[in-house]
């Protein structure tokens, strides 16, 4: 009889033990579920990011140009108004154009990104984005947003405008 009562209060071990163990085991469960939800926009995330395109025109809309996500450059467009200024002139509009490009897309990247895993990682990318801009550049951001780096209004026909003027097709 000793022996039957030893096993029995053995056996409520071992069922509270799996009991317990059960619990544990459903919240593993919902946990991954959970992370399963909130990265199930990662696909969409990466082609909204393929597909990411900032546009920056400079003040005097001679140059403009077509960022994408990482700083990659997609296009970069000149009046005939533009090879006419003298090389070193050029030179700082289209560098002066292209930070703004990229920075616009550095943000719009960010944004994307903040958007879909930002609350699973508790940050805000945006934020470090916009911080560590303006710290390299010496600048706040909305600078580079301000209407002297982007026309106002677009062109009236903003084809014959920039005539088709890449350069990479000349």
């Amino acid at each position: 009889m000793l022996v039957a009562d030893v096993s029995d209060q053995r056996g409520g071990v071992l069922s509270a033990d799996l009991e317990r163990l059960a619990a544990e085991f459903e919240k593993f469960q919902a946990r991954i579920k959970q992370v399963e939800v909130k990265f199930s926009g990662v696909g969409d995330m990466q082609e909204r990011l393929a597909e990411l395109a900032a546009v920056a025109s400079s003040s005097d809309r001679t140059v403009k140009v077509t960022a994408g996500a990482g700083g990659s450059i997609k296009n970069i467009e000149l009046t005939q108004d533009a090879v006419l200024q003298p090389a070193p002139a050029l030179a700082a509009t289209i560098m002066a154009t292209l930070r703004a490009a990229v920075a616009e897309a550095a943000q719009l990247q960010a944004g994307i990104v903040d958007e879909t895993v930002g609350e699973a990682f508790g940050i805000a990318v945006s934020d470090q984005v916009r911080a560590a801009q303006e710290e390299a550049l010496g600048t706040a951001v909305d600078e580079l947003s301000s209407p002297r780096s982007r026309p106002s209004a677009p062109p009236p026909d903003d084809d014959d405008y920039f005539n088709q003027g890449s350069i990479f097709s000349r």
